[in-house]
């Protein structure tokens, strides 16, 4: 299943992978990544606007597909992510789909200050070493200060709103399945004061009522990062208090909040996403570990949000890993103790075959008149020899060998200065990994991984469509 996984001696055994999942298992994960940055150049082999190796994305799209991970929704988060996301819905039919939207990072092209044009502005900081990032990564930055409250031009924000519902409105209905990322991150003020993240979001909820008035509801991709408050407020005031009016469903992606936060959202009906960032602490996985499953989706946020081994649910991942490690090893004595089983039984069995030859020889000797007193037994009434065993190797180089890491790999990993096809590239999350989701998940909650797969995959396709 693995290129990690652990050997056996048999190809009918099952073997670690990092999924948790043996590869003697019947069943065969599935996954949606709602979430993945699909159209940042670090995916065609673009570091900070320098070429650092081959365009790979045809590997990236294939590796997701080997682990079962055969729909991708690509994040819009600007005018220019989204449309660089619909062209790859178009490179890549019925495996990508596509948002649309404007991130909260993304949001002061509402401003007045703000020199750019809202079709060319794709780096959130609008900075010329970033010109060609879409989304930043998640978590604050305490060493920027918060942006100061921008004066919205309202003009410029009536031209933005009908330019989002133009690209929404004559996008193919087949790639574009949500509108979003929108909504707030009051993390990172450094990128858009809060106040105009505010107006930013409810003007996209009030795109996404016209949408819906003009015969095109679309469910809701959305982003809360600490503004929890601000954050439902506003879905009420245009969806009302139970948001009742709601077109479509919704997702809230990269959930961070609290156990409180979470019960809210899901009695008002929202999804939750998961990723890495998901499972940084002991407090995150409480979260997860309350997630209703019927609320439940997972995402891999690439190229970022990885689950690294510094964070709590890392654990989980040993975990499941060490139970597929047993059950491998289990399953390989249990193998060997057959097929010794079975020589022994043709040992015993060509035994007596030549003890009953011997005796019959010697029957038909007597009835000659043949002596066999003193006479050696006959080479073939001896019991065949057991094969002769190898010497153990006993010169030092099975301690040379590489220790396998904690939680294997499924491909292999190198760094983008050593890119090779076929292989990772360190520190660039992948939709591949969503594998690692999903395993973590089950291992908070206690459940089959597969309980977790099918949870998201029928709770996407709920509020996604059928994604075909």
């Amino acid at each position: 299943m693995s290129s990690a996984a652990i050997s056996a001696s048999s190809p009918a055994l099952p073997s670690a992978s990092s999924d948790g999942v043996p590869s003697g298992s019947d069943y065969k994960p599935r996954y949606i990544d709602i979430g993945i940055n699909l159209a940042d150049p670090i995916f065609r082999g673009r570091y900070h606007r320098k070429q650092r190796h081959p365009d790979d994305l045809e590997g990236v799209v294939q590796r997701s597909r080997d682990v079962g991970c055969t729909k991708l929704i690509v994040t819009g988060s600007s005018f220019k992510s989204s449309r660089d996301a619909l062209k790859l819905a178009e490179q890549f039919p019925g495996t990508v789909f596509t948002t649309a939207g404007i991130h909260p990072c993304s949001s002061a092209i509402f401003e007045r200050k703000h020199k750019r044009h809202h079709e060319a502005d794709d780096a959130a900081s609008g900075d010329e070493d970033g010109a060609e990032e879409h989304t930043p990564a998640c978590g604050p930055d305490p060493t920027k200060p918060h942006a100061e409250d921008g004066d919205v031009d309202v003009a410029k924000s009536k031209q933005i709103i009908a330019d989002l519902r133009k690209l929404v409105e004559t996008a193919p209905s087949n790639a574009l399945v949500a509108l979003g990322e929108m909504g707030l991150d009051y993390d990172r003020l450094h990128y858009c004061s809060a106040s105009t993240q505010r107006h930013a979001f409810a003007e996209q909820l009030k795109l996404v009522a016209n949408l819906a008035e003009a015969g095109k509801p679309l469910p809701l991709f959305l982003h809360s990062r600490a503004c929890h408050e601000d954050f439902v407020r506003l879905m009420k005031d245009q969806f009302g208090p139970r948001l009742e009016t709601l077109p479509r469903g919704a997702v809230v992606h990269s959930f961070t909040g609290s156990i409180a936060e979470a019960e809210e959202l899901m009695d008002l009906g929202l999804h939750l996403g998961i990723n890495g960032c998901s499972l940084k602490t002991v407090e995150n996985c409480d979260v997860v570990k309350v997630i209703r499953l019927d609320r439940l989706m997972i995402e891999t946020d690439g190229p970022w949000c990885e689950v690294r081994p510094t964070h709590e649910g890392w654990k989980y991942l040993v975990k499941a890993a060490d139970a597929a490690r047993a059950k491998a090893q289990e399953a390989e004595e249990a193998q060997k103790a057959a097929e010794e089983a079975a020589r022994e039984a043709a040992r015993e069995a060509a035994a007596k075959e030549a003890a009953e030859k011997a005796a019959a020889a010697a029957a038909a000797a007597a009835a000659a008149g043949t002596p066999t007193d003193g006479g050696e037994p006959a080479s073939n009434g001896r019991p065949p020899r057991p094969p002769r065993q190898k010497k153990q190797n006993n010169n030092g180089n099975n301690n040379q060998k590489k220790k396998e890491p904690a939680v294997p790999d499924r491909f292999k990993v190198v760094k983008k200065e050593k890119w090779e096809e076929g292989a990772m590239v360190k520190g660039r999350n992948e939709p591949c990994t969503i594998e690692r989701i999903a395993t973590a998940i089950a291992g908070i909650k206690g459940i089959p991984v597969e309980e977790v797969c099918e949870a998201a995959w029928a709770n996407t396709v709920k509020v996604f469509g059928s994604l075909e």
